[in-house]
């Protein structure tokens, strides 16, 4: 029998319901379903005297196996990012229908699950690949924290509005100082979030980069960077301050002068399931208002 993985955010009564009635639909038309909440990918946040260390590998959900064809998940855009860290090392493709508001990155709203689901048992789907980044932290050669993030890294001091010194070291090239009250280092998913809210450049999902953005940077040479993300980021404090790093809004440790964070590109992809070619620019009209036509254009005027 095929099987169907849902992962739904249960602090949400509509997510859960629908989860529900979305394991009855399936059955009557012969797959299973196997159901979980988003809660396993919310690592929380780890406190200065005990951090849980998690595997990336270790998120997945025990019920879900590779004999699971596709995962829906049902909730906005933290869900999605919490599905992706329990599923990506699987490489299921993943149909985000959005129960919340945004939903940037979902691709189907509540009211039309039946026909995307519908779709989806047909196969008639393609598979989006996207980027996630694994950032591990360092406290001398030994990792103590890892996870996966589609979004985004940040790095900042407590409080947020105190200014910092990171030195970041981005493959072979000599380090550079960043005096900032904090950084964020970004997927092309994560451009449109907060590294967008903080100056940084909107990117196109599949292009192969990562982005640097300095949060309110001390300097007016001080931009957004993209590069490639085949290029290791070594991010260090360069001064005496105890750090905070958080990935995707959801997760994150502190970091102590003399730990060191480790990013690079994730093995494994976040792998979406799309009902339509995607189209990058609608998504960007639709959620930001990017490129949208003016109301009222100048009209040519003869010159006597």
């Amino acid at each position: 029998m095929p099987k169907v993985g849902v992962v739904f955010n249960d602090a949400k009564p509509i997510a859960e319901q629908t989860a529900v009635t979305i394991e009855a639909w399936l059955q009557e038309r012969g797959w299973d379903a196997v159901l979980t909440t988003g809660r396993g990918g919310l690592l929380g946040y780890a406190s200065p005297d005990s951090i849980s260390y998690t595997p990336i590998e270790d998120l997945v959900p025990p019920e879900f196996k590779q004999d699971i064809t596709f995962v829906v998940s049902l909730g906005g855009d933290g869900t999605v990012l919490s599905t992706f860290r329990q599923v990506a090392p699987l490489g299921l493709p993943v149909l985000a229908i959005n129960t919340g508001h945004m939903g940037f990155l979902t691709e189907t709203y509540l009211s039309h699950w039946e026909d995307a689901l519908d779709r989806m048992v047909q196969g008639s789907y393609i598979v989006e690949q996207r980027s996630m980044m694994r950032v591990r932290a360092y406290d001398g050669e030994e990792v103590f924290w890892e996870a996966l993030a589609l979004n985004e890294m940040v790095l900042h001091r407590e409080p947020l509005t105190s200014m910092c010194h990171f030195e970041v070291s981005i493959g072979n090239h000599a380090p550079v100082d960043i005096a900032a009250d904090g950084i964020i280092i970004s997927t092309p998913t994560g451009s449109t979030a907060y590294a967008l809210s903080a100056g940084g450049t909107v990117i196109e999902p599949g292009i192969p980069v990562f982005q640097l953005v300095p949060i309110c940077p001390h300097s007016m040479a001080s931009r957004a960077l993209v590069f490639a993300n085949s290029e290791k980021v070594v991010v260090t404090s360069a001064d005496r301050h105890r750090l905070v790093m958080v990935l995707d809004g959801n997760a994150g440790c502190y970091i102590y002068p003399e730990y060191k964070l480790v990013l690079d590109r994730s093995i494994y992809p976040a792998r979406f399931a799309r009902l339509r070619p995607g189209e990058f620019f609608n998504v960007l009209r639709e959620k930001l208002g990017w490129g949208l036509p003016h109301i009222s254009k100048p009209t040519s005027v003869e010159l006597p």
